[in-house]
């Protein structure tokens, strides 16, 4: 393949000349959120090598999110358990990579045991941050970028990568992070929210964390504020989350019923493509911090997220139709999984105001 002119203006570390590749494999990240945010470094991989195929090697409960986006060719799901579990799976997949013939592997997602197998697979040049001990692995060994050298949002971690290995220039001019394929997605949900009895316009709930309890506003907070904002639409609402969710996704549908509101749980029934397509479709989405809250946004759809434990600057949603309300305590964002003294963060925020944000943005 030849390379871009762009490509060829560019410094090199070790004094390197500019190399274009062919045929590109991309180590994905492990977590929703964390998905969506690399996003704009596999679009800047995309523009720097045009004519390149690019494949992204992703766990399977990520992959939907990649197979959607233009900027890659294909997706191959990365099965092995992880740690030093499962090594034979590790071994089989760096085969099977192996006869691919990969030229080049950008590993965004941090782990050892990403460089092990993308070396074992004989991928030539090799490009990731180093970090827990696999820098001797790399061909490529990025130092991590030390705090306030970088633009604070975790977008920015992956992009900076790119930059210091010379694929880009310079950092992109922050833009809203989007899925791609959403008008095709709004349909698909559409459709199915008629299939569920979902009367649309649909206010969508996602009161669940993955990370854990400190992230999580209070579930009346969500009924009220959901069904103050339903009523005021006209719409239903629909509630979801993972299958352990469920008996939480229960009760806040009850307590929007005796609101006077329509509400209907889909949690543990959606899987992350029928997530996607049926947020899509959405008119409005609350939420925690989340992978869920992550999707919302990326999909285009108004967002307001919920902030207490952790730190919106650095993982919170892009773009304009997203908003984030958090109550200012001495001890956020503290990052801790669970809170150890009265959960302040979120018991403060209260559901008039969330109510209050969804309904300007709305207007």
């Amino acid at each position: 393949m030849g390379e871009s002119p762009i490509l060829a203006k560019r410094r090199y570390p070790c004094g390197e000349a500019p190399i274009s590749h062919s045929k590109i494999l991309i180590r994905a990240t492990n977590w929703i959120g964390d998905a969506v945010m690399s996003l704009p470094a596999l679009g800047a991989i995309r523009a720097s090598f045009p004519r390149a195929e690019i494949t992204v090697l992703a766990r399977p409960w990520v992959a939907d999110i990649y197979a959607r986006q233009t900027s890659i060719d294909r997706v191959i799901h990365y099965r092995a358990a992880r740690g030093a579990r499962d090594l034979s799976a590790k071994w089989e997949l760096a085969k099977q990579l192996r006869k691919e013939e990969f030229d080049c592997a950008i590993l965004l997602q941090n782990a050892f045991e990403a460089a092990l197998v993308v070396r074992l697979a004989g991928i030539p040049r090799r490009i990731g941050y180093d970090r827990d001990g696999r820098g001797w692995l790399l061909t490529d060994p990025i130092a991590v970028p030390k705090p306030g050298e970088i633009p604070p949002h975790q977008r920015f971690y992956y992009l900076e990568l790119l930059r210091r290995a010379g694929t880009i220039d310079e950092l992109p001019v922050s833009e809203a992070i989007r899925l791609d394929g959403m008008d095709q997605a709004v349909a698909r949900g559409a459709l199915r929210f008629a299939e569920l009895g979902a009367a649309v316009p649909v206010i969508g709930v996602s009161p669940g964390a993955a990370y854990g309890g400190a992230k999580r506003w209070m579930a009346e907070g969500f009924a009220e504020a959901a069904s103050r904002i339903a009523i005021e639409e006209s719409a239903s609402v629909a509630l979801f989350g993972s299958e352990a969710e469920r008996p939480l996704c229960d009760a806040i549908a009850a307590s929007i019923r005796t609101r006077g509101a329509a509400a209907v749980n889909l949690a543990g029934q959606t899987t992350l493509r029928d997530f996607i397509d049926l947020t899509a479709a959405c008119r409005l989405f609350l939420t925690n911090d989340s992978g869920a809250m992550h999707i919302a946004s990326a999909v285009g759809v108004r967002t307001v997220a919920v902030f207490g434990a952790t730190d919106d600057i650095a993982t919170g949603p892009t773009g304009p139709l997203a908003r984030v309300v958090r109550q200012d305590v001495d001890c956020s964002p503290c990052l801790l999984r669970e809170c150890p003294i009265d959960h302040r963060c979120m018991t403060r925020v209260t559901p008039d105001r969330v109510a209050a944000v969804a309904m300007e943005l709305l207007r």
